[in-house]
């Protein structure tokens, strides 16, 4: 078993008596040896990422600077290959992608990735509206990479939506860079999805909370997040946000099981993060463990801009040295993921900017903002105390 899904493992069977049996549907998976940021991934990987936790998973390609028409029929014979994946066919704007996308949906691809900000392109281009009407007509998902750095993507991808309403919008990323306003759209057109391929605590409370449990899909991003940490983190922030427990296989598999049948949405509750009015609950965090996430979250920062973590991965040590204080227990289990994360980052090999070891701080984070979800037993656990802090520092 990985590294990673050792980890995971006291979190997942934790998970899975709290929520039922669930078997994940991914709905956001790579594979590609091409892309230029140095990560790379099997179908031979994919399907170990996803074996542990018994997922099933759409699967497109990675970045091909050369094009997509063979990578697309790679990834087709991928799927094909296997039961548990279905293919989506990545296209660019600017290379026939009405065309390609046809030939692949004739060949059994199940949805198209769009990439704006990879291909650099908004989705005004006038081949964006031939897709949509493409996917309109098969009653199909079009999956958008939905981050940030792509002018106005959110109100081209909900002015589409409307003009298309049989295509499914997905937009990835938990849609960040417009979430402020797009959960509004998510409630007025059923088309409308986000999936949970993200990792900013305050960004995935907001997701849970504002969105109805039937307009999100979870997905991984494999292979920059392990799906069997991935589906533990994402599930205990919903389950904190206060989704209910029985509404945790709509996210988890159901809403992508329509969609790729060409049904849905599923009746949901509400999304549990709004009042009577309609507008967000405020929400109160304890601030001994906001202080926790803090630094954790500046660490994430500095890894991801290739900077040193060291600084704000002590104050997160730190932070957690509350003794027999409340919340004693997460604290104790940050500690734990910290001491997985330090392993991973001293045995780093490679020079990618989302190393292993980024995995367990982002799960660290999760810890200690999902304090009402019950923690897995971790009898190795070490005591959140300042003397297990300064034997870090020292160690």
């Amino acid at each position: 078993m990985d590294a990673l899904d050792r980890i995971a493992a006291p979190w997942y069977a934790a998970l899975a008596t709290m929520i039922g049996e669930v078997l994940p549907f991914d709905a956001h998976t790579h594979v590609g040896v091409n892309d230029p940021d140095g990560y790379r991934q099997t179908p031979a990987e994919l399907l170990a990422a996803l074996e542990p936790i018994d997922a099933s998973a759409v699967v497109f390609p990675m970045h091909e600077p050369a094009g997509y028409s063979e990578p697309n029929d790679f990834a087709l014979a991928t799927a094909a290959a296997s039961e548990r994946l279905a293919a989506y066919c990545r296209v660019d704007p600017f290379a026939n992608a009405v065309g390609e996308a046809r030939r692949c949906l004739n060949s059994g691809a199940s949805g198209i990735k769009l990439h704006p900000r990879a291909e650099g392109f908004g989705l005004d281009h006038p081949a964006v509206s031939g897709l949509f009407a493409l996917a309109h007509e098969r009653s199909l998902p079009v999956l958008i990479h939905a981050g940030r750095g792509i002018p106005a993507l959110g109100e081209h991808a909900v002015s589409l939506a409307g003009e298309f309403p049989q295509a499914r919008v997905i937009l990835a990323h938990a849609a960040v860079s417009d979430l402020a306003w797009i959960w509004r759209a998510a409630a007025a057109h059923r088309n409308i999805f986000l999936d949970t391929a993200w990792w900013n605590p305050a960004d995935l409370s907001a997701l849970f909370g504002l969105v109805p449990a039937s307009r999100i899909l979870w997905a991984s991003d494999s292979p920059y997040g392990r799906p069997s940490l991935s589906f533990a983190m994402h599930m205990r922030y919903a389950l904190e946000a206060g989704v209910p427990a029985e509404a945790i296989g709509l996210i988890g598999r159901r809403n992508m099981e329509l969609i790729l049948a060409g049904d849905g949405p599923a009746e949901g509750p509400p999304p549990p993060g709004l009042a009577a009015n309609g507008e967000p609950i405020a929400a109160r965090h304890d601030p001994l463990l906001a202080r926790i996430s803090s630094h954790l979250s500046s660490s994430i920062t500095a890894i991801a801009s290739g900077g040193d973590p060291t600084e704000a991965l002590s104050l997160a040590r730190l932070a957690c040295a509350v003794g027999d204080a409340p919340h004693a227990d997460v604290c104790a289990a940050v500690l734990e993921l910290l001491d997985h994360a330090d392993a991973l980052l001293d045995s780093r090999s490679d020079d990618r900017s989302w190393p292993l070891g980024a995995q367990p701080i982002l799960f660290a984070i999760c810890a200690a903002r999902t304090p009402s979800v019950p923690l897995p037993e971790l009898p190795d656990a070490p005591p959140p105390t300042r003397a297990e802090a300064e034997r870090r520092e020292s160690g």
